[in-house]
């Protein structure tokens, strides 16, 4: 019996759930309220999505699946958790030498994650360095900017 997780042929498998799965938590995301129980959809899809791209992905989907885990922490009102996830985030954006979009958003993340846990020195420091950060794709920029503009510093 082959294990999945190390057979070649799974990992197309892995990449379609990794894909379908962070998609689905884009949807949970995008809600204007939600459940109880589409907040734990949430949590358990983008935690789901990522295990897939472990398998089947490459280490940078793996950072974006920490942004993706960190962000519903964010939706869910839960700063630990976002903390951490933005936290593996930008150290696997700096460890394999991810520039441009990825790691302005993973300063994003951290900067959203202080934001939810009222510290307004980190929530400014995280927002300059992600608006430091050059982005080659005029399109990518603003989104970068639309995204950081709903960051709120705490007072």
């Amino acid at each position: 019996m082959t294990d999945a997780s190390t057979n070649p042929e799974s990992i197309p498998e892995h990449r379609k759930m990794a894909i379908e799965l962070f998609n689905h938590t884009w949807s949970l995301i995008d809600l204007k309220q939600r459940t109880q129980d589409q907040i734990d959809e949430m949590i358990n899809s983008a935690h789901a999505s990522t295990y897939h791209w472990l398998r089947g992905g490459e280490p940078v989907n793996q950072a974006r699946g920490h942004w993706q885990i960190s962000r519903v922490y964010v939706v869910a009102e839960r700063s630990e958790p976002a903390l951490y996830h933005a936290n593996r985030c930008l150290s696997l954006c700096k460890e394999i030498g991810l520039q441009d979009w990825d790691l302005a958003f993973g300063y994003e993340a951290l900067a959203r994650a202080y934001s939810l846990e009222g510290d307004s020195a980190k929530t400014k420091e995280y927002l300059d360095l992600a608006r430091s950060v050059p982005i080659e794709k005029k399109e990518d920029r603003e989104l970068l900017e639309s995204d950081l503009s709903t960051i709120t510093i705490p007072a």
